[in-house]
């Protein structure tokens, strides 16, 4: 009965904290009388969820202001650094006794799984002086995912969205491959070419890492729903909306051919979009803009004949936003001539039809599925292989298929030493962030600011001590009195105490009188960490805990729903600013423009702007 209760209680704890509307404690808390007795240190299954606090909207705007303010010295400090010659990533690879490459460690090794929008952030501004940074990913540029939709009609060009690794930043050693497992264990990955060689083989390697950083992202979800893999266009790649492009142009010159029947041109006018989110809806408003603006003048005999049909599962789209934003977004979209069907579930799709439940068969030549993102097998692995992430995702209720990497408020894996996640593919423990590219991008660089603090990250868990790093003063000196560890009196204004009182009384414990050897074991120091790194323990020493856990600062939502109109959900301290129209598009396309992660960028968008709005878009098939 006791153990049952317990199991109860620990479902009962979870469901608080992954619940999105929880309190928190502040962070450093205020003076209270002292207790009596410390209260019981939390298992790794019962975290209290009333930690860290929720800041005001202004108070994370400056730190983040600041830390923007370093990064932007740090990118012009490494503009006058010669760029790497002699030496590169090939000098550090060497053959092992099973014939397999591996990377040799001549620094501390930081492992960036991916180049997507948290691991680019990352690599942005991570300190390539004290750090090698390894990136593994099959993908060896980063893509600005938000205008796909733009992409897949003309409207911009893909190259505009891009920036290679290699651009982004050339100190770091970038391979071509993907990370098939991650050694916890040992610390190191195991890493196949992305592509074959010319006899089919494909080349491995082993990469040995003091910090990983998984920031793989999701591959789209298809639900176990027969033909979407099949027969269906996704916009998560730059490859899925080229591939797009490619067929809306097929579809209309073979429409216009003098011997198809007048019942295929309409199913192959017939464009359906799976999916009532902001991807999905700026593809429908795009779309409609591409009819209006230059199909309608290059086929007017056809162009009567061509549908667009946006589903959506539930009773209303764009059901992030405001709902009365939502319902405005809806009648532009019908008034441009969309057909919006909600509450409809599809079945199956085949490669002439999409089936809805109820047995309703609908004719169409494309359908373009944007309903959700489901996990890599990298990531699945790593949940089922670690018992903590398998426990934390068997009590949050989640199903196969849906595994993500719970992480604690420092961005550490749960359950796992010197790893962290990021992005769609990890889930932060008491709160649920949306899967946005907003929030990968800030996890990145806080991720980059705490490495490049000098900070050890650890093991990953509610009940572990935060990141810390170690003074000049020798720790075994015994000179740090309880109240200055407790208080965070050494640690500045921007680092302090957490309030986890258990694990500090277990510090002070080892003070006591243990020897070196068990204080190294106390603060989870191995043998090949003595010498420092971002993924081991704390070496003795005088701690700084790192006091600054990740805090997602809102900027709000944008969607554009075609004809110049767009709509605006902005977050500015504690208002939300709801715009629609057309000044809600001219802000949507300002905010895309700064956005953009290099003058390059900026550059190309604008004159592709510019060239659709002059000359119209391409209808190249190549």
């Amino acid at each position: 009965m006791q153990a049952e209760h317990e199991r109860t209680k620990q479902r009962q704890t979870l469901a608080a904290l992954t619940s999105t509307a929880c309190q928190h404690r502040p962070l450093t808390p205020p003076a209270v009388k002292p207790q009596p007795a410390q209260p019981p240190s939390p298992g790794p299954l019962d975290p209290n969820p009333e930690w860290p606090m929720k800041r005001p909207w202004a108070a994370i705007a400056l730190d983040n202001l600041w830390d923007s303010a370093l990064d932007v010295g740090r990118h012009w400090a490494r503009a006058l650094v010669p760029l790497p010659c002699g030496k590169n990533a090939m000098s550090n690879l060497v053959t092992l006794d099973n014939g397999r490459l591996s990377f040799v460690k001549r620094k501390p090794v930081i492992l960036l799984l991916g180049s997507g929008w948290g691991a680019h952030s990352l690599m942005k501004v991570v300190d390539t002086d004290t750090y090698d940074i390894v990136v593994i990913s099959p993908r060896n540029y980063f893509v600005f995912t938000p205008m796909l939709p733009s992409t897949a009609v003309g409207t911009v060009e893909f190259r505009s969205l891009l920036e290679p690794v290699r651009t982004s930043n050339p100190f770091v050693s970038y391979f071509e491959a993907s990370c098939e497992s991650l050694d916890l264990a040992h610390k190191s990955a195991h890493c196949t070419a992305a592509r074959d060689a010319e006899d089919g083989t494909r080349p491995s390697f082993e990469v040995p890492y003091d910090l990983a950083v998984v920031a793989v992202g999701e591959v789209p979800a298809t639900f176990g729903i027969p033909g979407v893999g099949e027969h269906c266009f996704f916009l998560k790649e730059v490859t899925d909306a080229v591939a797009l492009r490619r067929k809306i142009g097929r579809n209309f010159e073979l429409a216009a051919l003098p011997g198809t029947s007048e019942e295929d041109r309409r199913r192959l006018l017939h464009f359906v979009v799976v999916g009532g989110g902001p991807t999905g809806t700026e593809f429908a408003g795009t779309l409609a803009d591409y009819l209006t603006e230059d199909l309608k003048e290059r086929f007017p005999e056809i162009i009567s004949l061509v549908q667009v049909t946006l589903m959506q599962s539930a009773q209303s789209i764009l059901t992030q936003f405001d709902a009365r934003l939502g319902a405005r977004a809806l009648d532009s979209l019908t008034r441009s001539g969309i057909v919006v069907r909600t509450g409809v579930r599809v079945v199956e799709v085949t490669g002439k039809q999409v089936v809805l439940q109820g047995g309703e068969r609908i004719d169409c030549g494309v359908v373009v599925w944007s309903t959700g993102n489901s996990p890599r097998p990298l990531v699945s692995a790593l949940v089922s292989s670690i018992p903590a992430q398998s426990m934390l995702h068997k009590l949050s209720g989640g199903r196969p298929g849906t595994e993500k990497l719970a992480v604690d408020p420092f961005m550490r894996v749960v359950g796992a030493e010197g790893l962290m996640a990021l992005g769609d593919n990890s889930w932060l423990l008491g709160q649920r962030l949306p899967a946005t590219a907003q929030v990968a991008g800030q996890q990145g660089s806080y991720i980059a600011h705490l490495v490049n603090a000098g900070y050890t990250v650890g093991r990953g868990g509610l009940d572990q001590p935060p990141p810390c790093r170690v003074t000049q003063a020798w720790l075994g000196s015994r000179s740090e009195s309880r109240s200055e560890l407790r208080s965070g009196s050494r640690s500045g204004s921007e680092f302090g105490s957490t309030d986890s009182s258990h694990w500090l009384d277990e510090f002070v414990a080892v003070l006591g009188g243990k020897e070196k050897v068990e204080l190294e074991q106390q603060v989870g120091i191995r043998g090949s960490d003595r010498d420092g790194g971002a993924g081991g323990g704390c070496t003795p020493g005088s701690l700084e805990f790192y006091g600054r856990p990740f805090e997602f600062l809102s900027l709000g939502l944008m969607a554009y729903i075609g004809e110049g109109r767009a709509i605006n959900q902005v977050e500015v301290f504690d208002l939300s600013v709801k715009l629609y129209g057309g000044l809600a598009f001219l802000l949507w396309r300002s905010v895309y423009i700064t956005k953009q992660v290099s003058f390059r960028n900026r550059v190309l968008i604008l004159f592709d702007w510019l060239k659709t709005k002059v000359f119209g878009r391409d209808l190249s098939l190549f």
